[in-house]
């Protein structure tokens, strides 16, 4: 079967041939006909993950149809939780957890073998490509932004990052939600398209007084936040009394410094975000079929073209999630 590894050649993501998995009792062997890319992903192609292992295949995100395993899921389609090993604490992962791609063998590939209670079936509205977007992405930004967020009606949720996969999603369920939804972006391009997916405005992050505009809207219940860095500092002008800032990564690094003062007389929550228990992923398949909830493809590249969808990452006019297909 053909698949993308990690390798110390000069450039790490190799499409290669591998033997097809066996699997064993209460485990299903899926034929993936379309998987998504990740940020960690790229991270782990450019040396910056933790733990890399060469030599495993990458991806977290699958769709498929199940060939062998339990004959109640022979001939489904099928979408792959990626979580291994939660643990039984709902509140936090255990510290055996990680996701597929690494260290276990991921999605982008032309099978996977994993155990039968990992999969769900594909939401009906969905295509191959739309389902294979939807799992890690679309955990993280439901337990952000519903469970931790408490995103609900007549709520405010501002969620930063616009283009990304991870932040579509919480502006889908923020607004599943009933809640007002504003967004930060560099892009007046991006915050342009995502008023087509209900947020009410923008305001472009590139303007070291955005946060001005924002305080306008009388300030938000919730914000969602991958960023991080000194951003977290306009959070909390912009965060209203009692509200909670959700950070779920940090792609601007550390903050310099914390406006301690604002943050305590704010009595403002900040809460870190990863991932999601598997109860959580159950559910959030089931808002996603409830509200009809589509995540946004950004390309769908053949599996020959795997470099050109890595690539992809770097180029400022993506927006959402990128696929393969085997």
């Amino acid at each position: 079967m053909r698949a993308i590894t990690i390798t110390q050649e000069s450039e790490p993501i190799q499409l290669i041939d591998l033997e097809k998995p066996e699997i064993s009792k209460d485990e299903c062997l899926v034929k993936l006909s379309a998987s998504a890319l990740n940020r960690r992903d790229q991270w782990i192609r450019e040396g910056m993950y933790p733990g890399i292992e060469f030599g495993t295949v990458l991806g977290s995100d699958g769709c498929g149809v199940v060939e062998e395993g339990p004959d109640e899921w022979v001939g489904k389609e099928v979408i792959v939780n990626p979580n291994v090993d939660w643990g039984d604490d709902a509140e936090v992962q255990s510290s055996a957890y990680s996701v597929l791609g690494m260290p276990t063998n991921g999605t982008l590939a032309e099978y996977i073998k994993v155990p039968s209670h990992r999969l769900h079936e594909k939401p009906a509205h969905l295509s191959a490509e739309e389902a294979a977007a939807l799992p890690l992405a679309g955990l993280t930004a439901f337990r952000a932004t519903v469970k931790k967020g408490a995103s609900n009606t007549g709520k405010k949720v501002l969620v930063t990052g616009a283009g990304g996969g991870v932040s579509q999603f919480a502006i889908a369920f923020a607004n599943a939600s009933g809640a007002e939804v504003y967004v930060t972006s560099g892009s007046e391009d991006k915050i342009e398209k995502v008023k087509n997916l209900g947020v009410i405005d923008g305001f472009n992050y590139r303007d070291e007084k955005w946060f001005k505009g924002a305080s306008k809207v009388g300030g938000f219940d919730t914000i969602v936040d991958s960023a991080g860095g000194n951003q977290l500092n306009n959070y909390l002008k912009i965060i209203k009394p009692g509200g909670r800032i959700v950070m779920y990564g940090s792609t601007t690094g550390h903050p310099e410094k914390v406006d301690v003062f604002r943050l305590f007389w704010s009595q403002a929550h900040i809460m870190g975000s990863t991932m999601g228990s598997d109860d959580e992923f159950t559910e959030m398949l089931e808002w996603v079929d409830k509200h009809n909830i589509k995540p946004t493809v950004d390309k769908v590249y053949n599996a020959e073209d795997y470099i050109g969808a890595f690539n992809r990452f770097k180029e400022p006019d993506s927006f959402g999630k990128i696929v393969i297909k085997f």
